[in-house]
């Protein structure tokens, strides 16, 4: 029987990913474990925001909760948008219109200094109240136009070394190499050693 960890989530694009690389856990979202809040993410570090998030889920539910938060850290404007990635214009505006702000902040810009992360710090509580913390990152450039379908959030402006915006890869080309993918694997890699340990629901860390 699969285990049940609750993704503290309602975005369908994390949900999808999530549940394709962790395949052999049982993964809800907030929605499907009839959880209706928000938590707020003002902390000023990714770790502290999946934290928080855990958490909060954590403290109405008493269940093994996984929280994420990501964002994209651009090295010529000192790591912005970073933490704010999804809020820096607002509650209100559009993906295409944070990502639009962005390609014209870096208008005229050449790409050796358009560097930029895509970062990823996933959270993980057990059902004791014990966490810890897997941060994955990816390194390329800020793209000079929106390219590609096959993304979400900030993908489609993010571009590898090849060339190509995350978006313009497939799901599973995308899941090799995306800083979730990464922290994910540091995750299942910990969850694994429990399993093997025998102490797959009695973390050792604080």
């Amino acid at each position: 029987m699969k285990e049940t960890i609750i993704l503290a989530t309602n975005n369908k694009g994390k949900i999808k990913e999530m549940k394709q690389i962790l395949k052999d856990k049982n993964i809800v979202s907030l929605e499907e474990a009839n959880i209706n809040i928000e938590v707020k993410e003002d902390k000023d570090t990714f770790e502290e925001n999946s934290i928080k998030k855990a958490y909060e889920i954590w403290k109405l539910t008493k269940k093994a909760c996984i929280a994420d938060d990501s964002g994209l850290c651009i090295e010529i404007l000192d790591g912005f948008p970073g933490v704010q990635t999804a809020r820096f214009l607002g509650k209100n505006a559009t993906q295409t219109e944070r990502n639009e702000y962005i390609l014209e902040k870096l208008l005229g810009i050449e790409k050796e200094k358009r560097k930029a992360k895509a970062i990823t710090s996933i959270a993980i509580i057990n059902s004791e109240g014990k966490y810890k913390v897997f941060t994955g990152v990816l390194e390329g450039y800020i793209s000079k136009e929106r390219r590609g379908n096959n993304g979400f959030g900030f993908d489609e402006i993010f571009e590898l070394e090849n060339g190509k915006t995350l978006a313009e890869l497939s799901e599973d080309e995308k899941n090799i190499i995306s800083s979730r993918k990464k922290a994910l694997e540091m995750l299942n890699e910990e969850l694994q050693k429990n399993k093997s340990e025998k102490r797959y629901n009695l973390f050792t860390w604080k």
